[in-house]
């Protein structure tokens, strides 16, 4: 570890050079006629980590337009499965020994930012709370999924891409290995990014780091070579 920066280099410049050649998809390619066996899951996209509160986050703010616009492009080629797996957090829940207390249940940070709630067809989302940075440990996300055999894609979006987003995607890939099935698993990167804390700022704070840039690219590519797909946003 010595020499951990210098050897570092080289990869980072393959790392951007990667990001920079993440290439688009085509929506209706992917839906490809069967709107039934497309589900889109939308993670933390919640007033307390795109607007108000104290992990809020104006980087992450930025992604729920296009999320809102994908929803809408979604719904009017007949997808009907919006999954909505959000933080819902206990007053005293062990999670904050890490993170400053953030959308505790009850409170507006923890609910749908206004955006999609306006959506005219936001009733039709299935809202999954949950207590922890998976989506998938003690919640309804399991039981939605194995209810639902007929998804053969899920459209990952939301935050953050080396948190939440990472454990959601990583977690249906891993279970569509598992139980051997032909699950496809599409991470849109317009609709997905993580906060930013400089180095200087964690130092004013006595906080670590969280550099977004280099976190997002990281974790995309991890995503990417473990078998989730990678597309810059579908037109």
């Amino acid at each position: 570890m010595a020499n951990f920066v210098e050897s570092a280099t080289p990869f980072l410049g393959y790392l951007q050079t990667w990001h920079d050649n993440i290439q688009a998809a085509a929506l209706d390619e992917l839906i490809a006629g069967k709107p039934d066996t497309v589900a889109v899951v939308c993670v933390d996209v919640v007033v307390g980590f795109c607007q108000e509160g104290a992990l809020a986050s104006p980087r992450v703010n930025q992604i729920v337009a296009p999320i809102a616009r994908l929803f809408t492009e979604l719904h009017e080629r007949g997808v009907k499965h919006f999954v909505l797996p959000q933080d819902t957090h206990e007053p005293d829940a062990v999670e904050f020994g890490a993170y400053p207390p953030h959308c505790v249940r009850g409170t507006r940070e923890a609910e749908t930012v206004d955006e999609l709630k306006a959506l005219p067809f936001s009733d039709e989302f299935t809202i999954i709370p949950k207590n922890a940075l998976s989506a998938f440990v003690d919640t309804a996300l399991p039981g939605w999924v194995r209810e639902h055999p007929e998804v053969e894609t899920y459209i990952v979006t939301g935050d953050c891409t080396d948190l939440c987003t990472y454990n959601l995607a990583l977690h249906l890939r891993m279970d569509a290995n598992a139980r051997q099935l032909q699950r496809r698993v599409v991470l849109v990167e317009e609709c997905v990014d993580t906060y930013d804390v400089s180095l200087e700022t964690a130092q004013e704070l006595g906080i670590r780091p969280h550099p977004a840039d280099f976190h997002h690219v990281v974790f995309l590519h991890h995503m990417e070579q473990n078998g989730v797909e990678i597309v810059k946003r579908l037109v």
